[in-house]
């Protein structure tokens, strides 16, 4: 049986490219999970507000002014580490002043449904990925917290889920930069812009996909299941913007993105879910359009970092949007 003592961190170096100022970000991994996470450093402290929605969320801090944020894999488990960011933080400065304690967010997602291991992200593993971090890099598909994450999935024997992932998707509003970090492991499936579902409730029998209402209508008996993967689904999001933006118009810019993603994944924010999105303000110079519109854009970058998610394969390439 593997120990996580003897398990040794695995840097991913590719992915989508981009110019994000203020931010670095190192991804990490456990190979024999497959789980990992991704860290992202602020060059100074960044205004963060959290949104959270469904019944089975997993978050570290939630603080309102943080250095550093993560997104793992793990579960609970993989909360340790935010720890293992702390603890790094706290070497760099060393000090433990009160108003030098490192100040760490972030979340998880439960990926043990795909794979057999009991490994998760530790506080090594969270400590190699902040060291890591570099600016204007981030993996996307079944790399990082994406490793083993999967979308549509029911418990049904007949409508089988497919492979979820992380993605991210980067684009200029003005002279702001506004770029959204995604892990997909939600309950519903994931629908394109015109309505067609590209990941998710897999019929077997057919090869078809279908939505989460047509089996509800058509196959009673299969959805009645659903209680059997209860909590095992997740949808976590970062939305970092270059710009300052006061707290009270950033808390309603991540609800507005956030409830933006449910054109995208369908069902979203159920009581089986546990979708939290952290939006993050970098940078002294104020945003030069209203946060409403500033959220509309970071909207449609949230339904492409989605879709990049489910249809990249392990060490493809993007380039910027």
């Amino acid at each position: 049986m593997l120990r996580q003592d003897d398990l040794k961190p695995v840097i991913v170096e590719d992915g989508v490219a981009f110019d994000l100022p203020g931010v670095t970000i190192g991804t990490a991994e456990y190979r024999e999970g497959p789980t990992g996470c991704s860290v992202f450093r602020f060059a100074k402290p960044a205004v963060c507000e959290v949104d959270m929605r469904g019944g089975s969320p997993g978050l570290f801090g939630g603080y309102p002014l943080i250095d550093a944020l993560f997104l793992a894999g793990g579960s609970l488990y993989g909360l340790e580490v935010g720890c293992g960011v702390a603890g790094e933080i706290l070497a760099e400065r060393n000090t433990a002043g009160f108003m030098d304690i490192a100040v760490v967010s972030g979340a998880i997602v439960y990926d043990f449904s795909r794979r057999d291991t009991l490994i998760y992200p530790d506080k090594r593993l969270g400590a190699a990925a902040f060291r890591a971090a570099a600016p204007g890099r981030f993996p996307i598909g079944a790399r990082g917290a994406g490793c083993s994450t999967s979308v549509g999935q029911i418990g049904s024997t007949r409508f089988l889920p497919e492979p979820g992932g992380q993605g991210c998707a980067v684009g200029k509003l003005g002279d702001a930069t506004i770029g959204v970090f995604t892990v997909v492991n939600a309950l519903g499936a994931v629908f394109a812009e015109d309505g067609r579902i590209l990941r998710g409730y897999l019929d077997k029998e057919t090869g078809r996909r279908l939505s989460l209402e047509d089996i509800i209508r058509d196959f009673p008996a299969e959805a009645g299941v659903i209680g059997a993967t209860a909590g095992g689904h997740t949808t976590i999001t970062a939305v970092i913007v270059d710009k300052a933006i006061p707290a009270v118009d950033l808390r309603q810019f991540g609800r507005q993105v956030h409830a933006s993603m449910a054109q995208t994944i369908r069902p979203f924010h159920t009581p089986l879910d546990g979708d939290i999105l952290f939006s993050v303000s970098l940078g002294e110079e104020p945003l030069a359009f209203h946060a409403a519109v500033a959220a509309e854009f970071a909207s449609g970058l949230a339904r492409q970092a989605i879709h990049r998610a489910v249809l990249t394969g392990p060490g493809m390439t993007i380039g910027q949007s």
